[in-house]
């Protein structure tokens, strides 16, 4: 048996989806074990290009089973329209959704997109998919569960409770907030709107032991990356959950899990979405930008660029309990004149260097050969470059980990297997 946790080792969008995708092929379950609605893996294989925002990037091994853990928070709507897309595809939909999990409800996404207007310049650059106050709710005891789809009158009687709660609230911090709907029409919205997976709805512990118990494959999936982790990220500017392999177990069902392998995905430079800091932003970004593809795979909205920060990402990696790394997204370092590594920071607090906020902090860079070969054909680690070898290498160097992965392509074959 082994079990794989996949995990970001920066601020996200590292291409997690792409490896995921890859080591589904051998996974008897792909589980997501936190997250929602709020940032995307974009997976491109045989069935097509996908941007999976709560699917398991494993939903294309008809083998595998998809596993929706009880640490997501849930927009059913979304879901809806995420299964209907893989299935025009051609895929055979094979799910369990954790009946412990929390619904992301309108509601939600109605208080997330007030709140941010509140705050204005001070905004933490929310997705505004209702992710926050949905997690917000499950702490503070008010949360709707998936598995009150299947007892509607438990359904509305929780939805009630919440708005009786919730709503006076809203209306007296948003004077805007003109939110009238029912716990009755809501429910009745829910029981529609999920039709097409309420079947799936189970406590997904019993046959995820089953396969540990059969010694079967599993895969374990995190949205975003250590930068954003709730607890350790760059905080107030982080997601509302957590990231790190750690929360694995804990998300997907299976609370004693020791996950034998748990692999950090870090790109070959470094890019964030959102609010935040990052340290070796570029001074031209624009044409880099377009080149690498770098757009949120939810909002669309333009990523900062920066040369690769070994600093942070170190931190992610140690964060993250990582035994190896998959480094994605070489090939777009092709042609590249100023190719750098960040290895250090100067200036105030660079004894703490975790995703500073508040300090001015300069990098200091190692230039590196760059290489002008186009790579998105190579299939060993032999065959790159020599420019981009010492690259990898040398990242692997400071990282103190193996780099076991290197992808040079969106493809699932465009991938150099290391050891």
């Amino acid at each position: 048996m082994s079990s794989i946790v996949v995990v970001g080792a920066n601020w996200g969008d590292e291409g997690k989806g792409r490896i995921v995708d890859f080591l589904a092929s051998e996974a008897s379950a792909s589980i997501r074990f936190q997250g929602g609605n709020n940032a995307g893996h974009t997976v491109v294989n045989d069935f097509g290009t996908f941007k999976l925002h709560q699917l398991p990037s494993g939903i294309f091994n008809p083998n595998c089973i998809a596993v929706l853990g009880p640490g997501m928070v849930i927009s059913p709507a979304a879901l809806s329209e995420e299964i209907a897309e893989v299935q025009a595809a051609g895929v055979e939909v094979n799910l369990k959704i954790s009946d412990r999990a929390t619904l992301c409800l309108p509601i939600h996404v109605l208080e997330d997109t007030l709140e941010e207007q509140r705050l204005g310049d001070a905004a933490y650059g929310s997705t505004r998919q209702g992710i926050a106050p949905a997690y917000g709710d499950r702490v503070m005891k008010k949360g709707i569960l998936v598995g009150w789809l299947n007892q509607p009158e438990v359904l509305q009687q929780r939805i009630q409770f919440m708005l009786d709660w919730k709503m006076p609230q809203l209306k007296a911090l948003y004077p805007n907030c003109d939110y009238n709907e029912s716990a009755a029409d809501i429910t009745q919205w829910l029981l529609e709107t999920t039709k097409a997976w309420r079947r799936f709805i189970c406590n997904v512990t019993e046959p995820l032991k089953a396969l540990q118990t059969k010694q079967a494959n599993l895969l374990f999936e995190a949205q975003l990356g250590a930068g954003r982790d709730l607890v350790y990220g760059e905080y107030p500017w982080t997601t509302s959950s957590n990231v790190t392999a750690a929360y694995a177990g804990i998300g997907s069902g299976l609370p004693a899990l020791r996950p034998e392998r748990v692999i950090a995905v870090a790109k070959s430079f470094s890019s964030s979405v959102g609010t935040g800091t990052l340290v070796t932003a570029m001074e031209e970004q624009d044409n880099f930008r377009e080149s690498s593809n770098e757009y949120g795979a939810t909002t669309g909205r333009p990523r900062d660029m920066g040369y690769f920060d070994a600093v942070a990402t170190k931190n992610g990696v140690e964060l993250q309990a990582a035994t190896e790394i998959a480094l994605t997204k070489i090939d777009c370092l092709t042609g590249m004149k100023d190719l750098r590594i960040c290895v250090a920071y100067y200036g105030e607090h660079t004894e703490n260097p975790i995703w500073p906020q508040t300090a001015a902090l300069t990098p200091i860079y190692e230039s590196m050969e760059g290489w002008d070969i186009d790579i998105s054909g190579c299939r060993t680690f032999e065959s790159l470059p020599k420019g981009a070898q010492d690259y990898v290498l040398r990242i692997e160097e400071l990282m103190g980990v193996p780099i076991t992965m290197v992808s040079v392509g969106p493809e699932r074959e465009q991938m150099i297997i290391r050891r």
